[in-house]
Parts: C-alpha cells; structure tokens; sequence
C-alpha cells in the first residue's frame, strides 16, 4: 500500500464516523491526520498550523456550521489547498453544493459518500496535491 505524504484535515461531529473515517484513510495510506469534531475546532486548528493543509475531508452538516462554509473559510484564510465534501445527503444536493462551490471559486474537489471508497478518493486528489506517492 502506497504512503501519502498529503496532510489531511478530517472535521467529523460523529465520535464513531471520525474513527472509522480515521482508520479507513490510515489504511488507504493516509497517515498524515488532523482531526476536528466541529468547524470550531478546525478553525482554531488550522489557525494554529504554520503551513495549510493539502486536503480538507469535512462533513457537510455538521452542528455549528454547514460543510461548505468551512471550505469557504478555510480557503479564504489560505488554510487549505483543496477541500472534499463528506456526506449521506442524495446526490442531486451534493451536486448543488458543488455547483455552489464553483460559483464561489472555492476548492473544492468534489464530494465522497459515506464509508470512504479509497479508488473513489483517490480520483478526486488531482496530481498537484499528489505529493509523495
């Protein structure tokens, strides 16, 4: 199994989705983890870091604020170089989210269904954020 070098930001509300999403990226080669239970703590946590994370994984309804907010504040403060979206919601509102998100110019790379798929998410990782295969 491959390593990535990328670093992950994961903002997940649910204490057993953050485990089990925490594992599934370890064992897709992901090793390189930050982990949120709310945008709050992710703020706080990516106003704290000297560099920005390369990828952002963030729930879409999370308690205190709404999934692609938080893209939009963390890519606005240069927090994050690209985003993707976490979420059961039905497919038609995943792609209005998207859609929103290039009406904003926000990068975001696209959304994942719950559990993570590792083929699926590593199609959405385009080759720029690719680093150290």
């Amino acid at each position: 199994m491959p390593r990535y070098r990328l670093r992950l930001l994961l903002v997940e509300d649910h204490p057993f989705q953050l485990l089990a999403t925490q594992c599934l990226l370890n064992s897709f080669g992901f090793d390189r983890l930050t982990l949120a239970e709310n945008a709050e703590q992710a703020i706080r946590l990516m106003t704290q870091c000297e560099q920005p994370f390369d990828l952002m994984l963030c729930d879409q309804c999370l308690p205190d604020l709404p999934g692609l907010e938080l893209v939009e504040i963390a890519s606005r403060g240069g927090f994050i170089v690209g985003a993707i979206l976490l979420s059961g919601l039905p497919a038609l509102e995943l792609e209005n989210l998207n859609t929103q998100a290039l009406q904003r110019n926000l990068p975001l790379l696209g959304y994942l269904a719950k559990p993570l798929n590792r083929d699926e998410l590593i199609d959405l990782i385009p080759a720029t954020l690719n680093v150290g295969i």
